[in-house]
């Protein structure tokens, strides 16, 4: 199984504030599609996008550097806190179930098409946590500012997502999700790689742009 939930610590309630009321439907979404994933198995995977290349495993992190010391763990782990763990992995580890174990593969944002397919062909797609958001630039508020070329581009995205297309996704622009702001864009290739050459059935259980970044929530299981 692979399931795709964006990376906003608006996710955390303690974070959300007054927002929390707005983000329900969102946090529902990821819950449940983790929820199902840990059903299927409790080795997962998670992808995100940092700085670099690396793996990361046994890691504990906070949200403090989000305003709130909210701490999450990858795999149960007592310790101090990693305050630099990135935030694909903060959210993946506020999402973890108890009993279920993440390692982290973390791409560099700026990441070739043709190395995250590589990577994606090295793991396993059964129990792969694909964290990431869409466009940060759908308004005049949005992070990066309103950019007309958003709304295309993440509803390519959710529809490669709702049809389990991994073609779709290998087939994104990178130079157009990075002046778009969108986080997601390398982990969805990592995810096209490990996808490739199989039949999924796809669900697309949200998809919207509330605070003028886009989030997509997906779970894909073996057809």
């Amino acid at each position: 199984m692979v399931v795709v939930v964006p990376q906003p610590p608006l996710l955390v309630p303690e974070l959300a504030s007054g927002a929390a009321g707005e983000t329900a439907d969102l946090r529902a979404a990821v819950r449940e599609a983790a929820a199902r994933m840990a059903a299927v198995t409790t080795d997962w995977v998670a992808v995100g996008a940092d700085v670099e290349r690396r793996t990361v495993e046994h890691a504990v992190g906070t949200f403090r550097g989000f305003g709130r010391n909210v701490r999450v763990s990858l795999a149960g782990d007592p310790g101090d806190p990693d305050p630099e763990l990135p935030l694909p992995l903060l959210v993946a580890g506020w999402l973890r179930p108890d009993g279920v174990t993440i390692r982290g593969e973390l791409v560099a944002a700026d990441t070739s098409t043709e190395d995250c397919l590589r990577l994606g062909r090295s793991l396993a797609a059964e129990g792969l946590l694909v964290v990431g958001d869409g466009a940060a630039t759908h308004t005049e508020q949005a992070p990066g500012h309103l950019d007309e070329r958003a709304e295309p581009f993440d509803a390519a995205v959710a529809k490669a997502l709702e049809h389990a297309d991994p073609a779709a996704l290998a087939a994104l622009d990178p130079g157009l999700a990075a002046e778009l702001w969108a986080a997601g864009r390398a982990p969805w290739q990592v995810l096209a790689g490990a996808a490739e050459g199989r039949d999924w059935r796809g669900e697309l259980l949200y998809s919207g742009a509330p605070y003028g970044v886009a989030y997509h929530v997906a779970v894909w299981t073996p057809a």
